[in-house]
């Protein structure tokens, strides 16, 4: 999309909610010409409660979103697992970028971004939390407070499958299949997803 839309005033930004050296050969094995990032404290998804990945929002060039997070994906490696087609929601973007159509307005946008629970944020603050305790050593204990972050905010994959790796176990394997068994997370776009637009 940067190559074909760039010069139109698209700039993705790739943001790895992942610890770098698990994020890095991915990054560099892309060879991406856009801006990416690696947030392993999960700044950026506290900021925009980010619950799943990957995640797209629309932020224009005042820095307003203009279409809140919502699960949607760049290819089509994975529609096999999630069902969903890139080819229409890459056609959206298109016509964001060509003449502003897709996005919403603030009204609409609040709608369908709520504020977090509280028992979300209190599963960040766990999961930060683990996170030092991790960086400094102590993994039982962060095993502990990552456990917790789950338990309080079952349907928030960052949390529960990011940190997987950290903990030793892939992201790939049993325990994400089990994860994903018990529900996957959804933003509330339901009323406008690039599938019912195709």
């Amino acid at each position: 999309m940067y190559v074909e839309l760039g010069g139109e005033g698209l700039v993705p930004i790739a943001v790895a909610l992942d610890r770098a050296e698990d994020a890095r050969p991915f990054v560099e094995a892309a060879k991406p010409t856009h801006p990416s990032l690696i947030d392993s404290d999960h700044l950026l998804a506290e900021l925009y409660h980010v619950t799943n990945v990957p995640t797209m929002i629309w932020i224009d060039e005042a820095g307003t979103i203009c279409r809140p997070h919502d699960t949607q994906f760049g290819t089509d490696t994975f529609t096999a697992f999630h069902g969903k087609s890139s080819g229409p929601y890459l056609d959206m973007i298109r016509a964001w970028v060509r003449d502003g159509s897709g996005a919403m307005s603030r009204d609409e946008i609040l709608r369908r971004q709520p504020a977090p629970s509280e028992e979300s944020q209190l599963a960040r603050a766990e999961r930060a939390l683990a996170w030092w305790l991790h960086e400094h050593g102590r993994a039982a204990a962060a095993e502990r407070h990552f456990e917790r972050a789950g338990k309080l905010a079952p349907l928030d994959w960052t949390i529960r499958r990011g940190s997987l790796p950290i903990r030793g176990k892939d992201p790939f394997g049993d325990d994400f299949f089990a994860m994903a068994g018990e529900g996957v997370p959804e933003y509330p776009m339901e009323s406008v997803t690039p599938t019912k637009l195709g």
